[in-house]
C-alpha cells in the first residue's frame, strides 16, 4: 500500500505484518483519537489553528514506525514503534486528568501503564505470533532505545511527535522538518545531529512548541475541563469505564445524548471553550499541573558526542526548569 505522510511524504509499506497490525481494530481505533487532546474552540498558540489539519494518534504512530523505519531500525522495534501508542484512551492526555490527580495527573503516563494489558488484551498478539514474533519483547521498552528513551533524550517518539505538531501549528514548515532529518543521525542506538547549529535549533523549536502548546495555559485549561466532564459524566453513569477506550466522537455522542441535565451542559461547555477561564492564583476552580517537555540531544563535535547542554551554558541552566510541570490555577467564568 502507498502511505502519504506530512512530514516523510509518500512511501510503500508492504510487509505483510505491517500491514496486518495497520488493518486491526487496535489500530484503526487510534484514527479517532486526536493527538492533543479535545480542541474545538481553542487557539493552542498565538498564531492560533492548526493549519495542517488535526493530527491522530493513528498518524503519529505511523509517523514512528516511518522513522524508525527510515533509519535502519530492526523490524521488532519498527512493530513496536507502529504500536506504542495503541493504548491511549480518548482524548489522548486529558483522560490522565479524569482518572488521576494533581502530580499524578501530570505524569501523562496512563498509556504506559496500562500498555502491556491493553495489547495482550486486544487483537494484536494473535498477530505478531503469526509472524513468529514474541509478544512480550515487543511490548518491553528496555530493547527498542532508539523508539523510546526518558527525557531529555532524543527517541523515535519525541522526535516524530516534535515534527508532526511543529508542522501542524506552523512553528515551521516542511522544509524546517526536512532539514533536522537531513542532519539527524541514528548510531549504536543513540539519536544525534551531525553538528551543533542544527541541534541547537532543534532545541530552540523544541522549548517554544513546549512553552506556547505542551504546557501552556491552553492545554491546562482543557485538561481540566475535559477531567471535569468526564468524570462526572463517570459519576451518574452517562459513561461507562469501557468507553474511555472507544473514540473520541463516540464520548460524545454519548455526553450530548444526557445535556438535559444542567450540570453536564455546563461542564460540557466548557470543554469546549464556551466558557471563558482565566489563570488565577487567589481565586481557582482548579490547580493544574501540565507536563513539561525539553530536550537535550547528542551533536557530533569531531569523533565525539556531545549534548547542547555541554555547550550551551544558558541551556545547561535553562534545562532543569524546563522539565518541570507548570501549575496553572484555573478559574472559570460563571
Amino acid at each position: 500500500m502507498k502511505y502519504k505522510d506530512r512530514i516523510y511524504g509518500e512511501t510503500e509499506i508492504s510487509e505483510p505484518v505491517i500491514l496486518e497490525l495497520l488493518a486491526s481494530p487496535a489500530l484503526q481505533r487510534l484514527k479517532g483519537i486526536d493527538q492533543f487532546g479535545y480542541l474545538p474552540g481553542y487557539a493552542i498558540v498565538p498564531a492560533g489553528g492548526f493549519p495542517g489539519g488535526p493530527v491522530s494518534r493513528f498518524e503519529h504512530s505511523v509517523g514512528v514506525f516511518l522513522l524508525l523505519r527510515k533509519y535502519g531500525a530492526s523490524s521488532e522495534e519498527q512493530i513496536a514503534g507502529l504500536l506504542h501508542d495503541v493504548s491511549h484512551a480518548v482524548f489522548s492526555h486529558g483522560v490522565d486528568y479524569v482518572l488521576r490527580d494533581g502530580e499524578e495527573a501530570a505524569k501523562q503516563s496512563h498509556q504506559d501503564d496500562v500498555f502491556g494489558a491493553f495489547v495482550k488484551n486486544s487483537d494484536l498478539p494473535e498477530i505478531i505470533l503469526k509472524y513468529s514474533l514474541d509478544v512480550d519483547y515487543i511490548l518491553d521498552d528496555k530493547n527498542f532505545p532508539l523508539k523510546e528513551k526518558n527525557s531529555p533524550d532524543l527517541c523515535a517518539d519525541r522526535i516524530d511527535y516534535f515534527l508532526r505538531d511543529g508542522v501542524d501549528i506552523g512553528v515551521m514548515d516542511n522544509k524546517t522538518a526536512e532539514n533536522f532529518l537531513e542532519h539527524l543521525r541514528a548510531e549504536n542506538n543513540v539519536w544525534f545531529f551531525d553538528n551543533f547549529e542544527t541541534a541547537k535549533k532543534y532545541v530552540d523549536l523544541f522549548s517554544k512548541i513546549n512553552r506556547e502548546y505542551y504546557a501552556s495555559f491552553s492545554p491546562a485549561r482543557m485538561f481540566a475541563s475535559v477531567g471535569d466532564c468526564l468524570k462526572y459524566a463517570l459519576e451518574k453513569g452517562y459513561l461507562k469505564r469501557g468507553d474511555l477506550f472507544t473514540t473520541d466522537d463516540e464520548v460524545i455522542v454519548k455526553i450530548k445524548s444526557h445535556l438535559d441535565d444542567e450540570k453536564l451542559k455546563l461542564l460540557f461547555a466548557r470543554m469546549n471553550n464556551e466558557v471563558g477561564a482565566e489563570n488565577n492564583l487567589n481565586d481557582f476552580d482548579q490547580r493544574v499541573l501540565c507536563k513539561s517537555r525539553a530536550v537535550d540531544p547528542f551533536f557530533r563535535d569531531g569523533e565525539k558526542l556531545k549534548r547542547v547542554s555541554e555547550v550551551d551554558a544558558a541551556w545547561a541552566a535553562a534545562l532543569p526548569e524546563e522539565l518541570k510541570p507548570k501549575e496553572y490555577f484555573i478559574k472559570f467564568e460563571k
